[in-house]
């Protein structure tokens, strides 16, 4: 028997690579006779950098760049095997988990970090990037990324605003002048792991707004604020990014990224799945075993699981889910070619508890998988 393993990073808890092993290790236990493949993998939100370059014997990068609030931070990204593509994470440099929760407000955040990462990017002459844009702190529409590459965002006094959230209603104009040529000669691929549009009922500001630190009343203004800004975008470079899907991806990076920078989203699973040659993978292989920290209703919408089975239905191959925990709507996922779910808790304990023994209960129950698979 040849089982691929395709899992993504429980968050806080294990990466991707970890994960892999955690079911490698309790397969062998039970059997070592059966053949592991093992391919970690990542829907375009954080880890996704992890899984590509260790799926591909890459490399990282390390920065010092400026943080979600204006502060400095060190971060990194990764150049893969085939030393022409970068692949950048921007939750390493203007994500969430930077910003302590007390002072989370996507009024006052930035991308201009992300920026700073793509100059680098482009300083090891890479001819192609991957933007992976999960995981943001942001709400700026990708102004702050558009700054640090040259674009000038200004005001009725023609001077520059200070590129947040907060402050996109400020802008008068737009001047592309001073964006780096070399953007030009570049291949952009935006890695999006949601489809929400730019503004709106579904948008950036009303879905994740909160969840980044912003009241109702913030949530209104950073919504109006982004209105204000894709009629600049649409006034002084013709492009209408309102109600494209996944153009509100981190905070509205995303239409950023295809206005400023001629980006092209994609779903970042189906980047990874590319990357990785999983669909061969997957083809030479009896059974697939994929997982995630959370299986729920939101996995249907472009998550790894949703990605790997879609892969193994091609092929007619039986899927394993095995992640943290199910939640609410997980059932969704029989309609779209996973075959059985298995959550690892063991028993009730703190958060702190399970996340520290995550691989041990990833282990234990992929060993009884393999046990039950054993049974003639």
């Amino acid at each position: 028997m040849k089982i691929c393993i395709a899992m993504d990073s429980f968050k806080e808890s294990m990466t991707a690579i970890k994960a892999c092993s955690a079911v490698e290790k309790g397969i062998n236990e039970i059997d070592k006779n059966i053949e592991s493949i093992k391919v970690p993998m990542a829907d375009g939100g954080e880890g996704t950098v992890e899984a590509l370059v260790d799926g591909t014997d890459g490399r990282r990068i390390y920065e010092t760049v400026t943080g979600p609030l204006f502060n400095e931070v060190k971060g990194s990204y990764g150049i893969l095997g085939d030393g022409e593509t970068a692949i950048i994470e921007m939750a390493e440099v203007s994500g969430l988990t930077l910003v302590d929760i007390k002072d989370r407000n996507p009024m006052l955040t930035t991308t201009y970090g992300t920026g700073q990462l793509i100059l680098s990017a482009m300083d090891q002459g890479v001819k192609n990037i991957i933007l992976a844009i999960g995981g943001s702190a942001t709400n700026d529409g990708g102004v702050g990324m558009a700054n640090a590459l040259g674009v000038k965002f200004l005001d009725k006094n023609k001077e520059q605003i200070k590129p947040c959230g907060g402050q996109l209603d400020k802008i008068d104009s737009i001047d592309m002048d001073g964006l780096d040529k070399r953007i030009k000669d570049i291949k952009i691929t935006i890695a999006c792991d949601v489809d929400n549009p730019f503004t709106g009922k579904y948008g950036a500001s009303e879905i994740f707004g909160r969840q980044k630190g912003a009241t109702d009343e913030d949530v209104k203004k950073l919504d109006n604020n982004l209105k204000h800004l894709a009629k600049k975008i649409k006034e002084y470079l013709n492009k209408d990014i309102e109600n494209i899907k996944g153009a509100g991806a981190a905070g509205g990076l995303g239409g950023g990224c295809l206005a400023f920078i001629n980006g092209e989203l994609k779903p970042g699973v189906d980047i990874v799945i590319k990357i990785t040659d999983l669909e061969n993978k997957i083809k030479n292989s009896n059974i697939v075993i994929t997982g995630e920290g959370q299986t729920d209703g939101q996995t249907i919408h472009g998550k790894t699981a949703f990605g790997v089975a879609k892969v193994a239905k091609k092929y007619n191959k039986k899927v394993i889910c095995i992640s943290g925990s199910l939640g609410d709507g997980y059932e969704e996922m029989f309609n779209h070619n996973i075959d059985i779910m298995f959550p690892i808790i063991k028993k009730l304990d703190t958060l702190d508890n399970l996340l520290l023994s995550g691989e041990d209960n990833l282990t234990k129950t992929t060993k009884e998988i393999i046990k039950l698979l054993k049974i003639k």
